[in-house]
């Protein structure tokens, strides 16, 4: 299973430093009950079809996914609006693309296209009996957090 789960941190760390500029520090990962909230204002997910399906999804608070447009945009923003959507659709854009490439050695998947799912407490639904969802913290600046949140089923 870690083969599965290191990349995911590595790319995260990777993508913040490079893509953001900033560093974030990985928490202790966690298996997140289907049924449990997310509990945070605005969720990014990337759907996996192929030798592997499921969902990548970066989640995060408002505070957070602003500051992180702005550091982005170099504008400032004082509310979600679309530009806080299209840059945390393409960080999570940029995390799955990225694992892809690292797994295609070991199997094929495809990526879909972002979807943003933004409100208070929104609960995500992941279909499926068997898979287990890996909830990644990750903290950034002095006192936000992040979430990876990764779901693989490996198809054989």
């Amino acid at each position: 299973m870690e083969q599965y789960i290191k990349p995911f941190v590595d790319v995260c760390l990777n993508v913040f430093k490079d893509f953001i500029n900033i560093e974030v520090s990985a928490k202790t990962p966690y298996f997140l009950e289907k049924d449990s909230i997310v509990g945070n204002d605005i969720s990014a997910v990337i759907g996996l079809t192929g030798e592997a399906r499921g969902a990548v999804i970066v989640s995060m608070h408002q505070k957070l996914a602003i500051k992180l447009t702005d550091l982005l945009t170099g504008d400032s923003h004082a509310e979600m609006d679309d530009d806080v959507s299209d840059a945390v659709g393409e960080i999570v854009n940029i995390i799955a693309g990225n694992v892809k490439q690292r797994l295609e050695e070991s199997m094929k998947m495809i990526i879909s296209l972002p979807t943003i799912v933004q409100g208070q407490g929104h609960a995500i639904r992941w279909p499926g009996t068997q898979t287990r969802i890996l909830c990644i913290p990750f903290k950034v600046f002095e006192d936000d957090i992040f979430t990876l949140l990764v779901a693989i089923e490996i198809v054989l």
